[in-house]
């Protein structure tokens, strides 16, 4: 086999050896040095067969011997050359880079020594497979992660207030609210998000955050970002509200409307992150997040002594119920944790039945009401959380949160959204009579809902509530029939909201009008009593459905 030799080559930048001429070599004690001369112009050494070529010349191509300067030729004029081997570039000493300025001489050493031989080993005859890399185990929350984070954000969080509810004694319950709504942007994420935020390298908070979508977590990302002083850019989708993109303007965001849904600002939000180096953020189950969520519960435990029970909401991507829970047990395992889910999307209840997070649940809930809530994602480190943590989940129906959204706005001088009136509607249905004279916790997560839509869950939860309530009846079409019912409705003390007196185009007896009423009651017990009386005078009298 033959033997690998080692190479150093040296670059002196003195002037050529003397007593040496053009071409010449030398042998001295094994060692061959051969000294070669760069010039401008081109020559031959005389009975070897080289050639010294300028540094522009090896670049460029030879230059033909009657051409002119700076013309290039290689075979046929101004045609562009051919590239010069990358040995031959080598040999000439061009990977030094320099240029050669005219009438100085480099002298390129070459110094060559032997060396032990070197086995040269084959190639191999099959391409490298790549080995799997199994993902690591999931690491589980624990509570030093929540203690840190509840550290590192007390100077940017508020503690919000844990005050005893007048809806207590309506219900046999001693009723703790623990107030997240009354965050700077109406929702407990930003505990998560600002933890979050801050726990990213100073290289990625340079680069800048990408979020999309209008929820909570987004609001969150918004407003603590430009606070941060990291670059935040907003992708919304077109069907975006006015009112809701200036609220992102005015945090400071940088807010971009693209699509017509919110799967498609998401998937160009991740083409701006992967092409900008943005990094893409989203509410997950990551442990910076959770941890951050998680300093709910050691609030709770530190505002309210002798906690029996603590409700949370339970939706979305269910990171709030499984921190909070994790925090509490830790402190008190004797605290029961009750997580509390819309009945249309029970994601967590169905999850507990098959012992793994379901991904392809079957429900079609209502968009526009519950928001983010229908992006349904439980993880694995939230739901090994969930199920080792909370004692129970209990669904609720969205008749019933809506109408504890009207125990809010009435008792407590309050607008939440329904995610933030589900703890409440919990013990309104009836379904915990073990809570019955207990000290209970309901965390009261948000207050994010646009006014219009307010309204609307408003209208709708007084006729669920039997407190407003819409009939038709059969009237004659003689005179004073007419002022007979208003003056029944008068007697029973009840408010008239809405009368509409059909004459043409109905299908009623002969003589009688059909009068169709809204009129609204104090409570339920009116508007059985409502019901009684009209029903005996005016026994045609059909109550609409609710």
């Amino acid at each position: 086999m033959r033997n690998r030799t080692l190479i150093r080559n040296k670059n002196v930048n003195s002037g050529p050896p003397k007593n040496v001429d053009h071409g010449s070599v030398e042998v001295n004690s094994g060692t061959v040095r051969l000294h070669l001369y760069a010039k401008w112009t081109a020559g031959r050494f005389k009975g070897s067969g080289l050639q010294t070529i300028a540094p522009e010349e090896v670049r460029l191509g030879l230059s033909a011997p009657h051409s002119k300067p700076g013309v290039v030729s290689n075979g046929t004029a101004q045609r562009r050359p051919t590239l010069i081997e990358p040995h031959r570039l080598k040999d000439f000493g061009e990977e030094e880079g320099g240029q050669v300025p005219n009438g100085e001489v480099r002298v390129h050493q070459k110094v060559v020594l032997e060396g032990p031989p070197l086995p040269l080993k084959d190639p191999p005859k099959t391409r490298r497979q790549s080995q799997f890399v199994p993902r690591p185990p999931v690491q589980f929350l624990k509570f030093k992660d929540i203690s840190a984070a509840a550290f590192r954000i007390q100077s940017s969080i508020q503690k919000t207030p844990c005050t005893y509810s007048r809806l207590s004694k309506q219900y046999g319950t001693e009723i703790y609210l623990k107030k997240e709504h009354l965050h700077y942007t109406g929702s407990v994420k930003e505990r998560g998000v600002l933890y979050l935020l801050s726990s990213l390298t100073q290289e990625e908070q340079r680069k800048g955050v990408i979020v999309a979508t209008d929820c909570n977590f987004s609001l969150a990302v918004a407003h603590h970002a430009v606070q941060l002083r990291i670059p935040v850019f907003v992708i919304m989708p077109s069907v975006c509200s006015a009112p809701r993109l200036r609220i992102y303007r005015d945090y400071g965001a940088m807010v971009i409307s693209y699509g017509s849904s919110a799967q498609d600002a998401q998937k160009h939000a991740r083409h701006l992150a992967h092409d900008n180096q943005y990094l893409y953020l989203e509410e997950d189950d990551r442990e910076s997040f959770l941890s951050g969520l998680g300093t709910v519960g050691l609030e709770i435990f530190e505002q309210v002594s002798k906690v029996d029970t603590v409700l949370v909401p339970a939706a979305g991507h269910y990171g709030l119920l499984a921190s909070t829970a994790a925090a509490i047990k830790h402190l008190d395992p004797r605290i029961q944790v009750i997580g509390v889910e819309p009945e249309g999307f029970p994601l967590l209840l169905q999850s507990f039945k098959t012992d793994s997070p379901v991904q392809d649940l079957q429900s079609s809930p209502n968009r526009k009401l519950y928001g983010d809530l229908t992006e349904l994602s439980l993880g694995e480190n939230t739901f090994q959380l969930c199920k080792k943590y909370v004692d129970k989940v209990l669904p609720v129906s969205e008749e019933d949160a809506l109408v504890a959204m009207l125990r809010f706005q009435e008792f407590e001088r309050t607008t939440v959204d329904i995610e933030a009136a589900m703890g409440l509607a919990a013990i309104m249905t009836g379904e915990l009579p073990e809570l019955k004279g207990k000290r209970v916790v309901v965390v009261v997560s948000s207050a994010n809902m646009e006014l219009d839509l307010v309204r609307k869950c408003l209208d709708r939860a007084l006729v669920l509530d039997d407190r407003v309530s819409k009939f038709s009846v059969n009237i004659g079409e003689w005179p004073g029939d007419m002022a007979k019912l208003l003056d029944t409705l008068s007697r029973e003390d009840v408010r008239l909201l809405d009368v509409c007196h059909r004459i043409h185009g109905d299908k009623s007896e002969l003589f009688k009008t059909k009068v169709e009423c809204v009129v609204e009651t104090r409570d339920r017990a009116q508007s059985t009593q409502l019901r009684k009386t009209l029903s005996e005078r005016y026994p045609s009298v059909t109550w609409l459905e609710r």
